[in-house]
């Protein structure tokens, strides 16, 4: 059995661009999911406190999983290895890279590093919408982030009007050809646009202890009360036609595909190769019919960033491919097609070297 591995996903962006704002409300939105969060500054992330806040070398539990760590960048190898041990049981680890290093040197430690249980998640990189012009002229490095990131998160699209935003989406669109931009208010992003999140266990709901994930929680409710109270005061009323823009799934799409016939593996790295703007988030697991190759190769894609991780099926697994995809004003009908023309109707005849686009991007 393939060793799991720990995904480390970069979130990077310049000083006020809202990135400690969406790994807060990552962590309150974790479900199940437990994170190991990757700080250089304590005082900015909602621990309670009780925490050592602004304390370089510690670790803090935040009570519903997941772990919070302060670092400074000569010793982010080492917190990586200790999220990565069993007994942390960290799912998925975030790193706030503002004030450790530039984001590629972030993505070369991780990279470079010689721990086998964790591997590249990919660079989300957090744009102040209200302030991009003045922060690009004071950073004209923007330009070089927002060009090598795998998915770019428009944070305060709020406070720009409609024209604003189409012409920063335009902007983007040009730095970073192909990237997928997503458009969020107060860095509400969902989650699964990053990573698979889990259930909460919550069959000990009656008697457990309260956590510090229900305080974030309840706090959560409460400003998106207020917010949603406030867009009333203004005269916008909910009837049947209220759409709940400011709800965390609202204006995504999610597509599903599933095929009990193998993929042909050329003409699904060509569909992948190709997929269309908006479409941010792949997960699921692929079934080639290849010989040599008949393994489970799970897929991973956030924007621009593609994995697969292959391991052997469990005896009692079914071989088929099954894929979730999520975007906004994505053409689902035209998505199913593309992956329909993917079927490999004739696998016992498929050449093994048609696989060597899939090892390109597959992780051992």
């Amino acid at each position: 059995m393939a060793k799991r591995q720990i995904p480390v996903i970069v979130l990077a962006g310049f000083l006020g661009s809202g990135k400690t704002t969406l790994l807060n409300h990552l962590l309150r939105h974790s479900g199940g999911t437990r994170i190991g969060a990757v700080v250089n500054d304590f005082g900015k992330i909602e621990i309670d406190a009780m925490s050592v806040a602004g304390q370089v070398d510690s670790m803090v539990s935040l009570g519903n999983g997941c772990l919070c760590c302060a670092v400074d960048a000569s010793e982010l190898d080492g917190f990586l290895d200790r999220l990565a041990r069993p007994a942390a049981r960290i799912d998925v680890i975030v790193i706030e890279a503002s004030g450790l290093a530039e984001p590629q040197e972030i993505i070369r430690m991780i990279l470079a590093s010689d721990n086998d249980s964790v591997v590249y998640g990919g660079l989300v990189e957090v744009v102040d919408g209200a302030e991009f012009s003045a922060t690009r002229e004071r950073h004209p490095e923007l330009d070089r982030h927002v060009g090598i990131a795998d998915l770019v998160v428009l944070n305060k699209a709020d406070r720009i009007g409609d024209e604003t935003r189409e012409s920063l989406l335009e902007t983007l669109a040009g730095l970073a050809p192909g990237t997928p931009v997503v458009p969020v208010s107060h860095g509400r992003i969902d989650p699964e646009m990053l990573f698979d999140r889990k259930p909460r266990e919550d069959h000990l709901e009656a008697v457990r202890q309260l956590s510090f994930e229900d305080l974030l929680l309840a706090d959560d409710e409460h400003d998106r009360e207020h917010d949603h109270d406030h867009e009333h005061d203004h005269g916008e009323h909910c009837g049947e036609g209220c759409d709940h823009s400011g709800h965390l799934h609202s204006g995504y799409e999610s597509v599903e595909f599933r095929s009990d016939t193998p993929m042909n593996p050329r003409r699904l790295m060509d569909f992948l190769d190709g997929r269309p703007e908006g479409l941010y988030r792949m997960k699921g697991f692929v079934h080639f019919g290849v010989a040599g190759h008949r393994d489970k190769f799970t897929l991973h894609a956030v924007g621009d960033f593609l994995r697969f991780y292959r391991s052997p099926w469990a005896r009692s697994e079914e071989r088929v491919t099954q894929m979730v995809m999520i975007g906004r004003g994505i053409d689902a009908g035209a998505l199913k097609a593309g992956l329909e023309g993917c079927r490999d109707t004739a696998p016992e005849e498929t050449k093994e070297h048609s696989m060597w686009g899939v090892l390109r991007y597959a992780q051992d």
